[in-house]
């Protein structure tokens, strides 16, 4: 008999409620069959194929991990997502969808495939760093955040919540049947030769299950520090500060100020073959080659101090701790720094002096502090103007004021507008504005005084820039706005 044409592959629901699916890559038309499979099934498979094909028996277990495989691959690609988002963007991908009470029992499921690539692709198109799908009462909203901000892209009508969390379930390879708790995956994706990590987090909500897609390009984790935008003398500072062989290094910030990708620069300029470097994580955001990282895993015990404990055996000569998060921790990094190891981690603090405030606070002891603290790297991140639409005005008095600049020398500054290139929201890209205090002879005497964060301050900062002096320059540049400066480094700010 002809084997008639037959189709790529069966819909997902049809797929896991009948347990039968095709199977790719076979010379002969080969339908898996799940143990315990309905036989009416194989006779509605049998009527859409028009044809013979081949059986494979699986067992259950068996089944799903090949289920998980061959829809999670099919999923996603670039060529895919490329022509996912038409002219009229994702809005057109919405009308596709057919008008069925129960999208994941419709005969075809590709117009939610194509809303979930689309919007995918949308969002790496326009730099975003996170997707937030929330279901409510009569919609689901569907966020980007960009250059920091969260920023509404469409509203798809509530009936898509579930099909929408399944399909990235699927691609995930997360359980679609645990609606009851979070749940942690990730997606591989490629997207025009570059290399994009998706972390993808779930969590039940009133009206269905949110999901957080967290877009990581790999890209990020091998800028070299010259390529951060550091002025040049915080650079020749810092990088200066990197080739001690021992002592504690920190970046402080808040949530999303740039920390880790500063600390993985600093980790490729060091990785030179010579030493062994090795990281603590949680999570392993990216993977860096020539470096040996570690997933923590609080669950079963594997946690920050405890594996920092056990690590000395491992002979590093420099680790990255993911955070310090508590007094243990805090204590196991200096003591294991002083042991003649480099240690870099990151500490969420408003300043680079208020770090040594916190480690006071977190039971350090002042002696340790003022023998292995080497540097505190404190940063911010501020949005870029558009330059196709920011516009020039003079400066107020009190901009002037808090820029630290005299009131009595007229100044002009720099306004977000908005316009179709940095699509309507007057800011493309972001700027990293530092402050750095590197831990000298005078410094080391104050730290073992006892010195308050005022005294640090002065004393650090006398030559050097602070954040607020770091960020005038791109004031005075015509790169950022004084409005994003006073938003970003008000006192308190993080």
């Amino acid at each position: 008999m002809t084997v008639l044409t037959a189709p790529d592959q069966f819909t997902y629901s049809f797929a896991r409620e009948k347990g039968l699916m095709l199977l790719p890559g076979r010379a002969d038309l080969t339908v898996a069959v799940r143990n315990g499979a309905d036989p009416i099934g194989l006779i509605e498979a049998r009527r859409v194929i028009g044809g013979v094909f081949a059986l494979e028996f699986m067992s259950r277990e068996q089944f799903e991990q090949t289920l998980s495989e061959v829809f999670s691959s099919r999923a996603m690609n670039s060529g895919d997502m490329e022509a996912a988002v038409d002219s009229r963007g994702l809005e057109s991908l919405l009308e596709d969808i057919p008008q069925a009470t129960d999208l994941l029992g419709s005969e075809d499921e590709a117009p939610v495939i194509r809303l979930i690539n689309g919007v995918m692709h949308d969002a790496i198109k326009r730099r975003a760093s996170d997707i937030h799908i929330d279901p409510f009462d009569d919609s689901v909203s569907i966020r980007y955040r960009i250059d920091g901000d969260l920023v509404d892209v469409v509203r798809p009508p509530r009936k898509l919540a579930a099909p929408i969390v399944s399909r990235i379930k699927v691609m995930a390879r997360l359980d679609i049947a645990e609606k009851r708790l979070p749940q942690d995956g990730r997606i591989s994706l490629t997207v025009g030769g570059r290399m994009i990590d998706v972390r993808v987090a779930t969590l039940p909500t009133r009206y269905g299950e949110r999901v957080v897609l967290r877009l990581l390009d790999t890209r990020n984790a091998l800028l070299d520090l010259s390529e951060l935008g550091m002025d040049p003398d915080t650079l020749a500072r810092f990088a200066d500060v990197l080739q001690h062989p021992n002592g504690v290094i920190l970046v402080t910030g808040p949530v999303g100020s740039g920390k880790t990708t500063t600390l993985y620069s600093s980790l490729s300029r060091l990785n030179t073959g010579r030493g062994n470097i090795m990281t603590l994580e949680d999570p392993i955001e990216y993977g860096l080659p020539g470096i040996s990282q570690t997933q923590m895993d609080h669950r079963v015990g594997l946690t920050f101090a405890a594996t920092l404990r056990s690590i000395l055996r491992q002979d590093p000569n420099v680790v990255m701790v993911g955070e310090i998060r508590d007094s243990e921790t805090a204590e196991v990094a200096f003591e294991f720094a002083s042991t003649g190891r480099l240690a870099l981690s990151t500490l969420h603090t408003n300043s680079a002096a208020g770090a040594v405030t916190r480690l006071r606070d977190m039971g350090v002891e002042p002696y340790l502090i003022a023998s292995t603290l080497r540097a505190v790297m404190a940063q911010r991140l501020v949005r870029r103007l558009c330059p196709s639409c920011k516009t020039r005005r003079p400066a107020s008095a009190a901009e002037l004021d808090a820029l630290g600049l005299p009131a009595t020398e007229p100044l002009e500054v720099y306004d977000s507008a908005g316009c179709m290139s940095c699509t309507n929201s007057g800011f493309n890209g972001r700027i990293g504005i530092y402050e750095l205090l590197v831990v000298d002879g005078p410094l080391r005497q104050m730290l073992g005084e006892l010195a308050d964060e005022d005294q640090l301050e002065a004393a650090a900062f006398a030559v050097h820039d602070r954040l607020i002096d770091n960020a005038r320059r791109y004031v005075l540049s015509g790169e950022t706005s004084p409005a994003e400066v006073m938003r970003v480094c008000r006192k308190g700010a993080g």
